[in-house]
């Protein structure tokens, strides 16, 4: 596969900045194409079981990039995280303080390849047969499909190209000759975000959200759910599955019982979390490489 890096990023009039990029060579569509309707799939626990860098960091800490300890902790970090819902803004900023952490002097060659190498471990083996099914139904319809994540547009793309989706929305990171800066463009793509980046895109791509699609398993992202006209819940938490049930709107649920009950380790909304462990394990990594 060809790495590239071709992001779109856009501002609307009121500052909000979003990005998305395809995927490099999408399926030939035989169906006739719809191109006025789309859906959008959140990828944590709605996608995936478990948050997609979660398991990004795992697969780097089986590559000694840091140790089970780190990970061990960012695990109990993002349960609690997600089972007390502090979501409160100083906990956002963090997040985004130690996202800068994180890539900051990575390759974006380097963090493609090595998500399509934990992809194919470990993310794949995690796709909720079902809502691939629901992804399929809407690319057999001739819609778009575009995953929206937290995390770097980079990783989700390259989900989306496993997938055989159309592209990915994400958290956009500066590169400055083929490396990231350790800056963001914009903010981190959670909560209202998310439909801010929906919103832009569909007027990009000359999409009704009437007519379009959008699941996820959060009520942290009801911003998003309620700017389209087709929101689904998919193995949602008691927040989003009670919403739903107040708006009418369809719910899926592909978890077993006892998948049910647990607390998604980790969740979406902590992903930023993440980064302190890995950050702590890619300076002890460096040190070790250093001569």
């Amino acid at each position: 596969m060809v790495r590239t890096r071709k992001v779109t990023v856009s501002t609307d009039v009121h500052g909000h900045t979003a990005g998305w990029s395809e995927t490099p060579a999408a399926p030939p569509a035989t169906p006739t194409p719809d191109p006025g309707a789309a859906a959008f799939f959140d990828v944590d626990n709605t996608m995936m079981q478990g948050a997609s860098i979660y398991w990004f960091a795992r697969g780097l800490a089986a590559r000694n990039y840091f140790t089970s300890g780190d990970l061990a902790r960012f695990a109990w970090q993002q349960a609690k995280f997600r089972l007390l819902a502090t979501e409160h803004a100083g906990d956002m900023s963090q997040a985004k303080e130690a996202a800068l952490a994180f890539i900051h002097g990575w390759r974006v060659d380097d963090v493609e390849r090595l998500a399509e190498e934990i992809f194919d471990e470990l993310m794949a083996p995690r796709i909720w047969a079902g809502t691939r099914k629901l992804a399929q139904r809407h690319l057999d319809a001739g819609q778009r499909v575009w995953l929206v994540s937290a995390a770097p547009v980079e990783i989700g793309r390259v989900i989306a190209t496993r997938l055989g989706l159309t592209g990915a929305i994400g958290t956009v990171a500066e590169v400055v000759d083929g490396a990231y800066t350790g800056r963001l463009v914009g903010d981190l793509m959670h909560g209202p975000a998310k439909a801010e980046a929906v919103r832009q895109l569909a007027a990009v791509e000359g999409l009704d959200l009437t007519r379009c699609a959008a699941y996820s398993d959060s009520a942290n992202d009801l911003p998003m759910l309620s700017t389209v006209g087709h929101p689904v819940a998919v193995n949602p938490d008691s927040t989003l599955l009670r919403r739903a049930r107040e708006h009418g709107w369809e719910v899926r649920d592909f978890r077993t019982g006892r998948r049910a009950a647990k607390i998604a380790v980790p969740s979406t909304a902590a992903a930023g979390l993440v980064a302190g462990a890995v950050t702590a394990g890619l300076a002890l990594h460096r040190r070790r490489r250093t001569p």
